[in-house]
């Protein structure tokens, strides 16, 4: 009973730091759950996907998983720290021109206004940035003071490699407005966002903002930030039309149908932002390997493909360099346009002279 006890007030203490701690979030209330009722992407108190995506695995395959992870990939991280590039914002804006920032964070500059995307700007992907593995940049080609305004944010989904905490705190007074999935806004309303500055989106909505408009779509992945709240957000890919160009990012995704729906509603697109890193055969389910990122691209009618997801953080047992490797052989064989910029190097559309230098060898 003595030892009963002990458990009990242990999972209790667990329970309310799990529910104070403010990096992790916030669950939404009943009456917005209940308001999720009213999407065909919510069953059964839960976000789901299109298609069956079973992230459940085999005792021995979890176990392989383990072992795997305990012994490391001696080539899953660079040596030294990646070279970056000094971000510059030029006034006024002239054209339209994304900026990487490693991962999946973008600064997205299109008929004059600044879109950022995903901006996790922290050290490492988790509620406790001492614990976790720190970026490979060291750093990042400018201070989140050094921005100008920021007319709005896309965020994809809430996994902490791409809604962190401590950047939100620091752009949340830069920016005027936030675009999220469903259930998204509690994250940042307790974060100290204005509500009326939060735009929630189920898959297919779209918002007009400034003459841009703003498509959210499917992925193929999951959700949660905490022990108990796996699904109880949703997740996004993102369609930006501009007066002239047109965007795809395609968030956190396993390949799926939804890829081609996209491609048919809202494509050709002049760029598509595509995640390549992160992907093991064991959970391609919710992260596309590669080739399947240079077929997604084809399936959303792309022009010039950004391979992103990767060259910040070693979240999965590949080396750091496979994929944009097998990503850049793969866009080659297909005879797609590939640009990979170095972290803070512009990629300007209108010059048709895309970044593509190895820099990674």
């Amino acid at each position: 009973m003595h030892i009963l006890m002990i458990l009990i007030v242990f999972l209790i203490a667990i329970y309310g730091l799990m529910s104070s701690y403010t990096p992790l979030g916030r669950r939404s209330s009943k009456e917005k759950i209940q308001s999720f009722e009213q999407s065909i992407n919510f069953s059964k108190g839960k976000f789901i996907n299109q298609i069956p995506t079973s992230m459940e695995m085999k005792f021995s395959t979890s176990l392989g998983l383990l072992r795997d992870f305990i012994k490391g990939n001696p080539k899953g991280k660079p040596d030294a720290p990646i070279p970056m590039e000094k971000l510059v914002i030029q006034s006024p804006l002239n054209g339209t021109k994304i900026t990487w920032f490693g991962h999946s964070a973008l600064l997205i500059e299109i008929d004059g206004k600044n879109i950022l995307i995903d901006p996790m700007f922290g050290k490492a992907p988790t509620p406790f940035p001492f614990f976790g593995d720190k970026r490979y940049s060291k750093g990042l080609p400018f201070d989140v003071e050094e921005l100008p305004r920021i007319d709005a944010v896309l965020l994809s989904h809430d996994h902490y490699d791409h809604l962190d905490y401590y950047s939100i705190k620091k752009l949340k007074r830069k920016v005027e407005q936030f675009f999220v999935p469903l259930g998204v806004g509690s994250h940042l309303k307790r974060w100290g966002v204005a509500p009326e500055k939060i735009h929630e989106h189920d898959w297919w909505k779209e918002s007009k903002f400034g003459g841009l408009t703003f498509a959210c779509t499917p992925a193929r992945h999951f959700s949660g930030r905490s022990l108990n709240d796996r699904n109880s957000t949703l997740w996004c890919s993102w369609v930006i039309v501009g007066m002239q160009d047109r965007m795809f990012f395609s968030g956190d995704s396993g390949y799926g149908p939804h890829f081609k729906e996209i491609g048919e509603k809202y494509g050709p697109f002049d760029v598509t932002m595509m995640e390549c890193g992160q992907y093991d055969q064991r959970w391609s389910a919710i992260h596309m390997l590669p080739e399947e990122t240079v077929q997604a691209h084809l399936d959303v009618k792309g022009k010039v493909l950004i391979p992103i997801h990767w060259a910040a953080f070693t979240l999965a047992l590949h080396d750091w360099t496979d994929p944009i490797e097998r990503v850049l052989s793969a866009a080659n064989e297909k005879g797609i346009i590939i640009s990979t910029p170095k972290i803070g190097e512009t990629v300007i559309l209108a010059s048709n002279k895309y970044p593509s230098a190895t820099w990674w060898r």
